[in-house]
């Protein structure tokens, strides 16, 4: 039996999602900015995609502009507004994902930024306090603080954060590739200037994601070429991915509710067992309702590293779970998360990422258990 708790690193793709995409592949010809009948056709889906996404964030369609996915989602947002204004600092967190961190990491050792990184609880919290303060001292700022983090769960609080950096005058950017298709948004109360998504967070296809970007905000574009995507993404469009990830947006918020049980679920079920079964076990990050997001459980597993070989000896059982980030799975120094939140060494040796998607069961967190409890070589209960 083959168990996928690896949904944080990608969601598989919905079989209903790939049907509407096939035609797109091979029956529905053309470019969409043709002039003729079947670019027409095609620049119409387009814009019935733009929309369908925009209604559910309460944005205006003109507001979502579509990338490769959340990466260059990312930095077209963070890149472009440097360019575009008289920003002087970037104020982050060291626990964000590789695409912003080593964006600001690289705009700052090019000259063209200060960055100020926000101190953090043990559990992966701001102060807002903090950031209040830090906009007092630079207030020509990009504030860009992800909704909820990617490795441990913790949701920062975005409507705050919003406001605050309204007060200050400053551009706030937000990596939502984790809560999008999770969370509910409404943009049009929301004090967000940039917003980023990747489809397959939310059981999409990979390679294409989206961008919102408030009205009255310009900035400029990472590529140069054509027209398209209103002269900010230039390139002709990945059809059956824009395609494809409109309606996955569209059926993961139809169904947000039951998806949303069933995730916390999962979760409460797994942290109650793991309690239960496992004596000495840790939580890294928030794990509550409002504090966490549902997909996400850090464990620290209680048990030597190099005795356990936990994410090895759960794959040759056919458990699939990372200890972090998949864009950063060849780093040997652990989790940047745990050390940004100062976990112990035992930590960031031992942790497991466990995350939840739809197919998930309470049978495969059974099993799972099961295998962990054999590996640390604590008695079945």
């Amino acid at each position: 039996m083959n168990i996928y708790l690896d949904n944080a690193a990608s969601t598989p793709l919905d079989p209903e999602v790939f049907a509407h995409m096939t035609p797109f592949f091979c029956e529905q010809i053309g470019n969409p900015s043709s002039t003729h009948a079947h670019g027409r056709n095609l620049r119409n889906l387009i814009e019935q995609a733009r929309k369908t996404i925009a209604t559910h964030i309460g944005a205006n369609p003109r507001e979502i502009y579509f990338t490769s996915g959340g990466t260059e989602a990312d930095n077209m947002a963070i890149v472009g507004a440097v360019q575009a204004y008289p920003i002087t600092h970037i104020i982050s967190t060291v626990i964000e994902h590789h695409a912003v961190t080593h964006t600001i990491e690289h705009l700052e050792a090019e000259g063209k930024i200060k960055a100020v990184w926000l101190p953090l609880d043990h559990k992966g919290n701001i102060d807002l306090d903090d950031l209040r303060s830090a906009l007092q001292q630079a207030p020509k700022a990009l504030v860009s603080l992800m909704h909820a983090n990617n490795e441990i769960g913790t949701l920062h609080d975005i409507h705050a954060i919003g406001e605050i950096c309204k007060e200050h005058d400053a551009l706030f950017h937000s990596d939502t590739v984790q809560t999008m298709g999770t969370l509910r948004y409404d943009l049009s109360s929301l004090s967000i200037d940039f917003l980023a998504a990747s489809a397959h967070k939310f059981y999409g296809p990979k390679g294409v994601g989206f961008l919102y970007i408030r009205k009255g905000v310009k900035i400029s574009s990472l590529i140069l070429g054509g027209s398209q995507e209103r002269n900010m993404r230039p390139g002709t469009e990945n059809i059956p991915g824009i395609l494809g990830m409109a309606y996955a947006f569209d059926k993961c918020y139809k169904n947000l509710d039951h998806k949303n049980k069933h995730l916390w679920s999962l979760k409460t079920y797994m942290k109650e067992q793991l309690e239960l079964r496992l004596p000495g076990v840790t939580f890294n990050g928030e794990t509550e309702p409002g504090k966490s997001n549902p997909t996400v459980l850090n464990v620290a597993m209680p048990c030597n590293e190099a005795d356990c070989m936990l994410l090895f000896n759960l794959d040759i059982h056919g458990i699939s779970v990372s200890g972090g980030s998949a864009c950063n799975s060849g780093a040997n120094l652990g989790s940047h998360v745990l050390r940004g939140i100062g976990a112990p060494r035992n930590a960031l040796m031992n942790s497991i990422r466990f995350s939840f998607g739809m197919p998930n069961t309470k049978e495969e967190i059974d099993i799972t258990i099961g295998k962990l409890q054999e590996i640390v070589k604590q008695p079945v209960i």
